[in-house]
């Protein structure tokens, strides 16, 4: 039999596992104490899933793809007196099942039992949501929340034992092989059915479309899109993938996940038990990160603020635009708007992806996983505000490692205006932000106008969406909490194939849920996808359901991250002045700005002494120019018209031209502080 056979052989054996299942009475399910209708019964709800079968002929290639990570919380019964259940965190690795009492411990390495899972009999009760793995000396009884997690787990489970069973194989027959995660690829060139992994998931695939659950991205159901290195459990690490396509079915191989209690790496959150999508599987969370040579800490801990007398400031500004209120440092995180303008950038793959997927309805997902992603790096940022720009201050950001170069300037004053332009060979990314700041009395309001923009010179695209309104509850007490809440419409300028409707759905069960849809020309939905804006986006109507995004820190978050201002390692890199790029910026980058840096370094008093310095210098400077009766003309940035007439600011194109030659040292600057 040619190799294609032997693949369609073993993926339809694989495919139909579930349903080759023989019913066969459990040892340990009937009681004295129930009678025996009852014990007809409950051996009734109970199956053995039978050994798949491993292709033993001599000389056949085993599949040895590796099946995806699965991990999550699951009710374990208690050793001892076996009463009750208790919550346990799981994962399962190449056939290894762990589990640890949270994801803290995995990550950490402690792990309290593990299990071959080929070695053991498998049972299953689809009534009560239970998955029993008995290998003779070990015995773990399992229990999912719901019928869909139990059901990935069950399938999961299944290419897992196969995957040891083809390895046990192979080793028996003399076959080493390295393992490759390109398997897939090449199958998709050659022609062949997607591997065993694939098949078994395509069942999962259509059980999720048939069932038309709006609730299933909510509910921590996530696929891998494809990796170049496997992760290590117990060393998480971050990385980022340079798509040169749109991931395939058969790349993907529709790997699901259980859902997390904690959000993100075990924060305090009072965020409910079921957060979702906690993985960490995505091209951007499970890529092996490379040492970008950048800095991965700041050089001192957030200070602590809670002297600072906030009540009596914000209830002294009650209804007010509080970018017009001058704070203390310490209520301060060492970046600005215009730096936070450019970690909307974090996960410019998606944009790569985008630009690299032919279907217009599926690169529509791309971009709308993009424009979600941007809200993620607020997740643990509600503790400290961001430095306000000066009229005049500048920040760029230049990524080799992510193929993107950035520059922000803020434009205007009053309103506060900052505006920015981002350019990469696959695409242009450009936004001018008006932000007002509203105080009710136990909640702050931050309301966003202004536009952002892609275009994908590949395809003309132009996509344009508007932002969504951020309220920090809870602000004067410990307890503070974080929402993103309305309406986001992205459509493409340039085409009206498609257009797509994303909801931040306001205080609901599931905290921090979103929704969207993306609809033809005649409303009808083409894709459905959602989840939650700090953990994954799930899109179950692609030709594989996948989860497009993920937010890298579920897995690597910085350590210690919550007393360095929350930050991501992305944030921390942002504030960096290496001695070979001071003397490239101009005098007005936000990495020259004084009481920014000082703050940055631990010296607060320092820091608030010269931000009213700062400030008073920059009101001198307005006064002055109103007497010579001038404005403040942005050095590179222009306002123009959009389509709808609305003012903007576009880039002059002269920033990188000035850098380059003559270089800003031997050019007239702006003189913003001292």
């Amino acid at each position: 039999m040619d190799s294609h056979g032997s693949s369609l052989n073993r993926s339809q054996s694989v495919a139909s596992g579930l349903e080759k299942t023989t019913w066969k009475p459990s040892h340990s399910r009937s009681s004295s104490t129930l009678s025996s209708r009852q014990s007809r019964q409950i051996i009734k709800d109970w199956e053995v899933i039978d050994d798949l079968q491993v292709d033993m002929q001599t000389g056949g290639e085993h599949d040895m793809t590796i099946p995806g990570l699965c991990e999550g919380y699951l009710l374990k019964r208690r050793k001892w007196p076996l009463k009750g259940w208790h919550k346990r965190y799981f994962v399962l690795e190449a056939g290894i099942l762990r589990y640890s009492r949270n994801q803290q411990d995995v990550s950490r390495g402690r792990v309290q039992g593990s299990l071959d899972v080929s070695l053991a009999v498998m049972s299953i009760n689809k009534k009560s949501n239970r998955i029993d793995l008995d290998a003779g000396d070990i015995l773990y009884h399992m229990k999912a929340k719901s019928h869909e997690i139990f059901y990935i787990w069950v399938t999961k489970l299944q290419a897992h034992r196969l995957y040891k069973k083809n390895e046990a194989a192979t080793l028996h027959s003399g076959f080493l092989q390295t393992l490759s995660f390109s398997v897939a690829d090449s199958a998709g060139a050659s022609g062949a059915l997607p591997s065993a992994n694939t098949a078994v998931n395509s069942k999962v695939s259509a059980w999720l479309q048939q069932s038309h659950n709006p609730d299933i991205c909510v509910q921590g159901i996530c696929q891998k899109l494809p990796k170049t290195q496997h992760s290590q459990i117990n060393k998480p690490a971050v990385g980022r993938h340079s798509s040169h396509g749109p991931p395939s079915v058969a790349d993907s191989a529709a790997e699901y996940f259980d859902a997390s209690d904690d959000v993100l790496c075990g924060s305090s959150s009072e965020v409910s038990d079921e957060s979702g999508l906690s993985d960490g599987s995505t091209p951007n969370s499970d890529v092996v990160a490379k040492s970008t040579g950048r800095r991965t800490t700041l050089p001192a801990t957030c200070p602590d603020n809670s002297h600072v007398g906030l009540m009596a400031i914000l209830y002294n500004n009650i209804g007010k635009d509080l970018a017009r209120v001058s704070m203390p440092a310490a209520l301060n995180e060492p970046v600005n708007l215009l730096q936070r303008l450019c970690e909307e950038l974090e996960y410019s793959e998606l944009l790569d992806t985008a630009s690299n997927t032919p279907d217009p309805y599926q690169r529509m997902v791309y971009i709308a996983a993009f424009a979600i992603s941007g809200y993620s790096t607020a997740m643990f940022r509600n503790r400290y505000k961001p430095f306000n720009p000066v009229l005049g201050e500048t920040y760029e950001c230049i990524r080799e490692d992510r193929g993107f170069r950035l520059i922000s300037e803020q434009v205007c004053h009053h309103p506060p205006i900052s505006a920015c332009h981002a350019e990469s060979e696959n695409y242009s990314f450009w936004q001018d932000q008006r932000w007002k700041n509203k105080f009710w009395g136990k909640s702050l309001e931050i309301l966003p106008t202004g536009m952002v923009n892609v275009t994908l010179p590949r395809y003309g695209d132009h996509y344009e969406w508007n932002k969504v309104v951020t309220c920090i509850h809870n602000v004067l007490s410990q307890q503070r909490y974080l929402e993103h809440y309305g309406e986001v419409t992205i459509r493409n300028l340039k085409s009206n194939v498609c257009t797509c409707k994303i909801t931040f759905v306001k205080v609901n069960k599931n905290l921090n849920e979103v929704q969207g849809t993306v609809l033809d020309q005649s409303g009808s939905i083409i894709h459905r996808f959602g989840g939650l804006w700090h953990e994954g986006i799930f899109c179950d109507t692609l030709p594989t359901p996948k989860c497009v995004w993920k937010p890298s820190e579920s897995i690597m978050i910085p350590k210690d991250h919550l007393v360095y201002y929350g930050f991501s390692t992305f944030a921390m890199e942002l504030n960096e002045l290496t001695p070979d790029l001071k003397p490239l910026l101009p005098p007005s980058d936000s990495r020259l700005r004084p009481d920014q840096r000082l703050l940055e370094d631990g010296k607060v008093e320092e820091s608030d002494m010269k931000k009213d310095e700062i400030e008073e210098f920059q009101r001198e400077r307005r006064k002055e120019l109103s007497k010579k009766g001038e404005e403040h003309i942005p050095r590179f940035f222009k306002k123009a018209k959009d389509a709808c007439g609305r003012d903007v600011w576009l880039t002059n194109e002269t920033y990188w031209k000035l850098r380059e030659n003559p270089g800003f040292a031997k050019t007239e600057n702006l003189i913003l502080w001292s």
